[in-house]
């Protein structure tokens, strides 16, 4: 008899959870389990790419309420009469204005969030919030289970959680997943009471789909330009360290380095980087390229892959950019050594931008060099494919 699987995410816009929940749901046997998929949004530019075969739930109205400018959402509940509902809301958009710490902020709405989502009344084998924060709140407060696993995606300090707001909840969960080494050791020290709890699956990666995808046509020719191309992508916020990136494109330019750097991403920065990029006179060399649904073929026609991050948990692209042999620069955040061995597979540099455009500047000077990761790149065993034996070890 099948065992019935329930997945919890908040969407699935591009970031590197969404694209690991995908590519888990297309590799997960579905002969063996049922799945279903509870998204609190449905949209973002993998939900038409998910298995026919996965279920996906109803999305719950009650979460546009917090998705739209408290004027409206407390009128609307008012005149269908959810005052509950519409006194939540007036006190969640009060934490929202006023929370200076993002992670913190969406901890503590929460509590109010959730009156607007009704509980599922399916019973399910397992229940997987498969990213930290309302995804785990919801499995652990709004679904029957026997089996309860929260996913942790990030360096769980560097996210600047609140361990006090997660500690009850962590309580109650049979698992806490997270993806690289790494993290799970940062979980250890944050949460010595669950180390038992504590598991590491690495993100699902399959080298064969990855190669046949960047075959495909770009929007966006990379190759039309000029000098050398450089891609990197990631969500446009602070984490992702793309002011340093400009800052490092500035300098090569300068030094009369002909190049164009492709940054593949969507988000709250964009603005602020427009303008950094404009008053670096760089429009002609640092593009802005936004969300790609296939970024494979960009890695693929790049010369080089820089990820010029603060922190990550196990970055999906960078393994991606290992798999198409990717001659790579990296930050030296703190889980970058589960990745790349300074010049092995890759470079590890220090996180600014004048350390950025040198680890750049070598791999434009030195062909051999680029030559010579690229042979240690495709020595590697890179798929992760069997990784989905440990998910199905704690079902």
């Amino acid at each position: 008899m099948k065992k019935k699987i329930l997945f919890v995410m908040n969407n699935l816009n591009c970031g590197g959870a969404e694209k690991s929940l995908l590519s888990l749901l297309q590799t997960i046997d579905l002969s063996k389990f049922d799945v279903d998929l509870y998204l609190f949004k449905h949209e973002g530019i993998f939900f038409d790419k998910l298995p026919e075969a996965v279920h996906i739930l109803e999305e719950p109205t009650g979460y546009r309420y917090f998705d739209m400018s408290i004027r409206k959402a407390v009128y609307s509940c008012l005149k269908s009469g959810n005052v509950k509902l519409a006194l939540s809301r007036i006190v969640a958009g009060f934490i929202l204005s006023t929370e200076k710490n993002a992670a913190r902020r969406e901890q503590r709405v929460w509590k109010y969030l959730s009156v607007g989502l009704p509980a599922l009344q399916q019973k399910y084998d397992a229940a997987i919030g498969f990213l930290e924060k309302n995804p785990v709140y919801f499995c652990i407060e709004k679904v029957q289970a026997n089996q309860k696993i929260g996913f942790i995606h990030n360096d769980y300090d560097k996210l600047q959680m609140d361990s006090r707001i997660d500690f009850p909840f962590f309580t109650k969960l049979d698992h806490l997943v997270t993806v690289s080494d790494g993290c799970g050791e940062v979980l250890n020290q944050r949460f010595p009471q669950f180390k038992q709890k504590i598991k590491i699956i690495h993100n699902i990666i399959s080298p064969p789909i990855i190669h046949k995808m960047s075959t495909e046509r770009m929007d966006v020719d990379i190759n039309a330009g000029h000098g050398i191309s450089i891609v990197s992508i990631g969500r446009l916020t602070s984490q992702k360290g793309f002011e340093m990136a400009i800052g490092a494109c500035k300098t090569l330019v300068e030094q009369g380095y002909d190049l164009n750097w492709y940054v593949i991403g969507e988000g709250e920065e964009r603005i602020h980087l427009e303008k950094l990029i404009d008053s670096y006179g760089l429009d002609r060399y640092f593009h802005l390229i936004g969300l790609k649904e296939n970024p494979y073929p960009y890695i693929q026609n790049a010369d080089i892959y820089v990820q010029p991050s603060r922190f990550e948990g196990k970055s999906i692209s960078i393994d991606e950019a290992k798999i198409l042999q990717k001659p790579i620069v990296v930050t030296n955040f703190s889980t970058a050594r589960d990745q790349i061995i300074h010049k092995q597979n890759g470079l590890i540099v220090e996180m600014n931008a004048a350390s950025l455009s040198e680890g750049i500047k070598q791999l434009i000077d030195d062909k051999e060099m680029r030559i010579y990761l690229k042979e240690q790149l495709a020595l590697e065993k890179l798929g992760s494919e069997l990784e989905i034996e440990k998910l199905y070890a704690l079902i």
